[in-house]
C-alpha cells in the first residue's frame, strides 16, 4: 500500500468511526457531567491539571465517561500511556508493560500510566502481579469498571487505589451532548442541518437512561434513516422506530442489580407498596429470576414483619410456590399480591434481632450446661444422672404455665426477645408481661 492509499484509508476509517467516538471530548473544558469530580477546584481535576495522578478506579455504569476521562488524562499528563483490556490481556502482557515502565523510569525519569479497561475481569493472580508495582509507583494504574470494585477487586490492590464513582448523566447533560453532536460540522452531524425539537432530545435522553454512548448511537441511527438529500426531521416517531422501548439498565450480576433489590426490600420494609411494585416491575422486565424475587419476599416476611403479622410468612411462601407452579408471565400476579401484603403489613424485627443476639452470646460467652431438670430423661439410666429431676410440666398447671428456670445458670435473666406493640405481636407482649408478673405461675 503506497502513502496515498494509506492516507486515504486512514481518512475513510476516521469518517466511519461511530458518532460517539468522533464526539469524544478532548479536554476537561469539553467534558459534560461529573461536575462533583472534575468541576473547578475538585480533587480529580486538580490531580489531572497538576499532572499528579494517583492510581484510581473509575467505576460507573456504561456511557458515563470513564473511557473519555481516561483519554483526557492521557492527553493532559506528561506520563507515558499504556493501555490493556482485561478481557484479552494475560499475566505476560502485564509483565511486559511493567518492564517497559521500569525502563522509562530508569532512563527518562518518566512515569507510566497503565489503563486497564474492565479491570474487574482480571483474576486474583493478575491483580496480584500489579500490586507491588502500584505500591512502589512503577505504574500509575487507572482501572475502569462497571462492576462494584468493592466486590470485584482484591482488597490489597483496592487499598492502594482511590475509587472514583461516576454517576449516570441526567437528562439535561445528555441533551447538551446531543446538541453538540447535531451542531458540530466537523466531528458531528452539523452538515446535515437536521431539524429537531427539545422534546425529541429529551425523549432520546429518557430512552438512553443516563448513557451518553447510547444516546449518541440513537441519534446517529435516526439520522441514517433520513434521506440525506432533503432536510431531515428528527421526529419522536423516527426516534421510536430506531430505539424501541426504553433500555433497562439492569444487570443480574451487576451493581445496579444489588441497588434495585435493596430498594425493593427497603420499600416493603418502609410500608410503601407503590415503590415496592415499581422495583418489582423493574426486576421482572429485566428478566430477573422469579425464584430469587420469591426468596426475597420470604426473607422480608420473617425479618421485617415477623410476629407483627405471622400470616405474612404464609403469604410469601404461598407466592413462592404459586410462581413455580404457574410460571411466568402469570406468576407476576401472586408476586404482586404478596409484595402489596408485605408492604402494608405491620412491621417487627424483634424475632430477627432476638436470634442474632442469642447467636452472639453463644459465640462469645461461656454459657454453661443445660439445666439438669431440662435434660432428656426418656432413655434408660437418664434418671441416675439426675436428668429431668425437678422438671415441672406446664400443662399440669393453671393456664399451662408454671414459673421455672429454662436458661443455663450462666445466662440466667438474659432476655433476647423484646416484642413490639405492632400488630399481632402486641398480644405476645401482653401475654409475656402477664406471665412474668409477680406471683404468677408460682407453685
Amino acid at each position: 500500500m503506497d502513502l496515498f492509499s494509506s492516507n486515504l484509508f486512514e481518512s475513510q476509517l476516521a469518517d466511519n468511526r461511530p458518532l460517539a467516538v468522533r464526539m469524544r471530548p478532548q479536554t476537561l473544558a469539553d467534558y459534560i457531567g461529573q461536575e462533583e469530580l472534575i468541576g473547578p477546584g475538585k480533587f480529580l481535576r486538580r490531580m489531572i491539571e497538576n499532572d499528579n495522578m494517583p492510581s484510581v478506579i473509575l467505576y460507573g455504569p456504561p456511557g458515563t465517561g470513564k473511557t473519555t476521562l481516561t483519554h483526557i488524562i492521557a492527553q493532559t499528563t506528561g506520563c507515558y500511556f499504556e493501555n490493556l483490556n482485561a478481557v484479552a490481556a494475560g499475566t505476560a502482557d502485564i509483565r511486559k508493560v511493567v518492564e517497559r515502565a521500569k525502563e522509562r523510569l530508569r532512563l527518562q525519569q518518566r512515569r507510566t500510566i497503565l489503563f486497564v479497561d474492565e479491570i474487574h475481569r482480571f483474576n486474583k493472580g493478575q491483580q496480584d502481579v500489579l500490586l507491588p508495582y502500584v505500591e512502589n509507583g512503577t505504574v500509575i494504574l487507572i482501572g475502569a469498571t462497571t462492576e462494584n470494585p468493592y466486590f470485584e477487586v482484591n482488597s490489597p490492590l483496592l487499598s492502594r487505589m482511590r475509587v472514583v464513582r461516576l454517576k449516570r448523566l441526567d437528562e439535561q447533560g445528555l441533551v447538551r451532548i446531543l446538541e453538540q453532536a447535531l451542531t458540530d460540522r466537523e466531528r458531528g452531524l452539523g452538515q446535515r442541518e437536521l431539524i429537531y425539537t427539545a422534546d425529541t432530545l429529551l425523549k432520546v435522553a429518557a430512552i438512553a437512561g443516563g448513557d451518553a454512548r447510547t444516546a449518541l448511537n440513537i441519534i446517529e441511527q435516526a439520522a441514517a434513516m433520513l434521506d440525506p438529500g432533503h432536510p431531515g426531521i428528527l421526529s419522536p416517531e423516527v426516534i421510536e422506530a430506531v430505539a424501541g422501548e426504553k433500555l433497562q439498565a439492569y444487570d443480574k450480576k451487576g451493581d445496579n442489580h444489588y441497588d434495585v433489590v435493596s430498594a425493593f426490600i427497603k420499600s416493603m420494609r418502609g410500608s410503601d407498596p407503590d415503590a415496592a411494585l415499581h422495583y418489582l416491575a423493574r426486576m421482572l422486565e429485566a428478566g430477573e429470576d422469579v425464584k430469587f424475587i420469591a426468596r426475597r419476599l420470604v426473607i422480608c416476611a420473617a425479618e421485617d414483619i415477623g410476629n407483627a403479622d405471622p400470616q405474612a410468612l404464609v403469604v410469601a411462601m404461598a407466592a413462592a410456590q404459586a410462581v413455580q407452579f404457574i410460571g411466568m408471565p402469570e406468576g407476576r400476579i401472586p408476586l404482586a399480591q404478596a409484595v402489596v401484603y408485605l408492604a402494608c403489613a405491620p412491621k417487627s424485627n424483634a424475632a430477627y434481632k432476638a436470634v442474632d443476639a442469642a447467636l452472639e452470646d453463644v459465640r462469645r460467652l461461656d454459657f454453661g450446661a443445660v439445666p439438669p431438670h431440662l435434660c432428656d430423661a426418656n432413655y434408660r439410666g437418664a434418671r441416675s444422672f439426675g436428668n429431668g429431676k425437678g422438671y415441672l410440666y406446664p400443662h399440669d398447671y393453671k393456664e399451662g404455665f408454671v414459673r421455672q428456670e429454662y436458661m443455663p445458670d450462666k445466662l440466667r435473666h438474659r432476655q433476647y426477645y423484646h416484642p413490639t406493640r405492632h400488630g399481632r405481636e402486641a398480644g405476645f407482649a401482653e401475654r409475656l408481661a402477664q406471665l412474668k408478673a409477680p406471683n404468677n405461675g408460682e407453685e
